[in-house]
């Protein structure tokens, strides 16, 4: 142990003799963990947003086979039906904590181009049910008029929308009245406006879904199987029904997997890149050194302490590579807004971040690619003859 401690602090007290070689290995390690820290925050903060939307004691209510609340329609007839159901909390005045909503998309203007937005029409008991929605600016719609209140994120992320400010789709003028925040999930990135309002322009007397409150005599994992229980009894209703975060969880699925995906396609490629690098600069270490290596073992050492000690200094570089790409990446990204396609074709705005998890796989990552690059120089070291070191061959 003794050998292998002197050598391995010989052998990194020698580095900044070899800066120009080492910075080579300490930079590539840098791109490569900074891409991967900063590609899998993108995904990292869309799933936070999604993942981060609803409430477990809520439920929410799709026509039969749909993935997604755009995809699905109930007609009046059965929303009625549905919102009476039992199992629904109710109010004080005994009326069921229900909301039939529309979900549609609209075109606003941005930069010139346009892009889809979420309008999302709620009833009363949508408001009342949901109490991480905060009126930030503004006032509330009224119900019977053209006027919406949107997310914070949908005013960040698209020009025009803002308090006073006027929008034009379906063919008419809609006001923005006030602007919400939701604990930064989804609906942040929506438009919402009365529900009997949205039908009317939209022409769509039903629902897309029924946002419902369970009831709180149960656990919400049995007050929901009770419900999925009750509903799939009576042929009449062709629904489906989910937690309302189950639902959002599952959207945010196939983004995060798609860039899960690129993200580790482009690392592997970029990591050959930076082993190979690792490989000439711990190789020039070692033929710059090979004379001291093969009078180190002349002497006595063994090669295991010759063999850690060029170890070391691999890992050591990619570690200080791997800090350096980490540090780039929360800088330069963590917190930074931006917006995506949703699996429901609107935006969805959702800022990047970098968590302690995502800068332990950079770290692993580089330990890798530092181990891979020291091998292979070290297994060098301690094969080559002593003699032939010794002549400087």
């Amino acid at each position: 142990m003794k050998q292998i401690l002197a050598v391995t602090w010989m052998n990194l007290r020698s580095i900044p003799s070899r800066t120009m070689t080492s910075l080579v290995v300490v930079i590539g390690i840098a791109l490569v963990v900074g891409v991967l820290v900063a590609m899998l925050s993108m995904g990292k903060g869309f799933e936070h947003t999604l993942k981060g939307t609803g409430s477990e004691s809520r439920a929410l209510m799709l026509s039969a086979g749909v993935t997604a609340e755009l995809s699905s329609y109930i007609d009046p007839g059965m929303t009625s039906l549905l919102r009476e159901l039992p199992g629904i909390r109710r109010d004080a005045a005994g009326r069921p904590l229900a909301s039939a909503e529309l979900l549609v998309i609209t075109e606003i203007k941005r930069g010139g181009g346009d892009v889809n937005v979420a309008l999302r029409g709620v009833e009363p008991a949508g408001l009342a049910m949901r109490p991480e929605i905060h009126l930030a600016e503004g006032r509330m719609f009224k119900p019977g008029l053209r006027e919406v209140i949107a997310g914070r994120a949908a005013a960040r992320q698209f020009s025009g929308i803002g308090v006073g400010s006027r929008l034009q789709f379906r063919g008419s003028e809609w006001e923005v009245v006030g602007l919400f925040d939701s604990d930064g999930d989804a609906h942040e990135s929506e438009l919402w406006t009365d529900a009997d309002t949205a039908r009317s322009a939209f022409g769509r007397p039903g629902a897309s879904a029924i946002l419902a409150e369970l009831d709180p005599a149960q656990p919400p994992a049995e007050a929901l199987k009770a419900l999925k229980v009750t509903v799939a009894a009576d042929p009449r209703f062709q629904v489906d029904v989910l937690g309302e975060r189950d639902y959002y969880s599952s959207q945010s699925q196939g983004v995060t997997d798609n860039i899960n995906f690129i993200t580790v396609f482009i690392t592997v490629i970029m990591a050959f890149g930076a082993v190979f690098g690792a490989l000439n600069t711990m190789y020039s270490a070692v033929a710059a050194r090979q004379i001291e290596i093969a009078t180190l073992r002349a002497i006595g050492f063994s090669g295991l302490p010759v063999m850690i000690s060029v170890l070391a200094e691999s890992v050591a570089l990619a570690l200080v590579g791997a800090l350096a790409g980490a540090a780039g990446a929360y800088l330069g990204f963590n917190g930074l807004t931006t917006s995506t396609l949703g699996q429901n074709f609107t935006q969805v705005a959702f800022s990047f971040a970098v968590t302690p998890d995502l800068v332990r796989r950079g770290l692993s990552w580089a330990l890798g690619i530092g181990l891979i690059g020291g091998f292979f120089p070290a297994l060098k070291a301690i094969r080559q003859p002593v003699a032939e070191a010794l002549r400087g061959a």
